[in-house]
């Protein structure tokens, strides 16, 4: 297979390419001097993300719950993604890492499904957002490593509060493991805990300013931390509710175009009207896109993707080839896969968008998983 367009992404660069595909992946990108109105970037690659189309992660029930999933991902430019699981109780989380390991090794349709985030039940009360408070528990390493042993050892990121009752023992064992990436989110911990969690393991933040203790000029806390140190990646969630357009700025002008991953945490509402939806154990009420629990707590989000890249280059003012490792290879890289990036050797995943930056094409492995109607 080959295609081409005038303006494809390679590393910083958008330049006319040829680009050929064989058994999947990217074989040789040449020159070309074709001329035509789309640009080719990487697939995106959300690792955090709770659900859409009426699909809920933790309400699935099938392989096919979860293949519909792949494909509404797919239908917003995803490639690849991580389904999140949020803290539940100990037989629903058996049951849904069943079914998720199920469709990773049986492949989807869709988006591949490249493994799960773990959010919780590892958490702080005092910053549970969504989370059923009941259902927090103490680091356990032995928990999740039979959470780690259901899913066929396809937990590749968990949010942890590393503050918490054995957080830091079992954040060290993970990074024994080397297989799973530790996120701290969820969290009250000041500065001086979030920074041994960083020195034992922890790579990144959990949807940065969220659901965290945040920054003080006499407390930095886990948001100074997290700002502070290069090497920690910082997910933020650009929907323009969860964030600041100025904050987004600020996080990129602070942490690079390479340390920051763009999420969605969508909730299964995403690509859906206004109403009533869940979220795990909890009722959400979405108002202009909006989603809330019923205290008014805000709970996951709308968003996709397409949506994401538009709005952090609005918000930013930057450049799609500043913005786009945001959306795909900041995420691979942080998980240490090879994806997220138009290279030789590498998956061929990409989108195909218009002048507008509006999905055309998705492309999963060589294969056309999308097309605009």
């Amino acid at each position: 297979m080959v295609i081409s367009s005038s303006r494809v992404l390679i590393g910083s660069s958008l330049v006319p390419r040829t680009i050929e595909i064989e058994d999947g992946k990217i074989i040789s990108i040449n020159e070309t001097n074709k001329a035509d109105n789309t640009i080719i970037i990487p697939g995106f690659f959300d690792i955090h993300t709770h659900g859409g189309d009426m699909i809920d992660v933790n309400h699935i029930e099938s392989y096919e719950d979860v293949n519909k999933l792949s494909r509404f991902f797919a239908s917003k430019g995803v490639t690849s993604f991580l389904a999140s699981v949020m803290t539940d109780t100990k037989e629903t989380t058996e049951r849904i890492l069943k079914i998720l390991r199920l469709a990773i090794e049986r492949g989807v349709d869709g988006a591949r499904l490249e493994g799960i985030h773990l959010e919780g039940p590892f958490l702080s009360l005092e910053y549970k957002g969504a989370m059923a408070p009941e259902l927090i528990l103490d680091g356990d390493p032995a928990l999740f490593d039979h959470y780690q042993e259901i899913s066929g050892n396809n937990i590749l990121y968990i949010t942890i509060a590393p503050e918490g009752k054995c957080a830091l023992d079992l954040i060290k064992h993970i990074k024994r493991e080397d297989r799973c990436k530790v996120s701290i989110g969820h969290s009250a911990a000041e500065y001086e805990t979030a920074i041994e969690a960083i020195e034992n393991g922890a790579v990144a933040s959990t949807h940065t300013f969220n659901a965290m203790k945040l920054f003080h000029m006499h407390r930095p806390a886990i948001s100074g931390a997290v700002l502070e140190r290069d090497e920690v990646y910082t997910e933020v969630i650009a929907d323009g509710f969860h964030l600041h357009p100025a904050t987004v700025r600020l996080i990129l002008k602070i942490k690079g175009n390479r340390k920051v991953i763009a999420i969605t945490d969508s909730i299964m509402a995403a690509g859906l009207p206004d109403g009533n939806y869940k979220l795990g154990v909890n009722d959400v009420v979405v108002k202009n896109g909006d989603a809330q629990l019923l205290n008014g707590v805000r709970a996951g989000s709308t968003l996709t993707m397409d949506r994401a890249m538009r709005n952090i280059i609005k918000f930013t003012q930057s450049e799609l080839s500043y913005v786009s490792p945001l959306l795909s290879e900041n995420a691979a890289t942080m998980l240490g896969l090879d994806r997220g990036a138009i290279k030789v050797g590498y998956p061929a995943d990409f989108v195909v968008l218009d002048n507008d930056l509006n999905l055309l094409e998705t492309y999963v492995s060589g294969r056309k998983v999308y097309t605009k109607e």
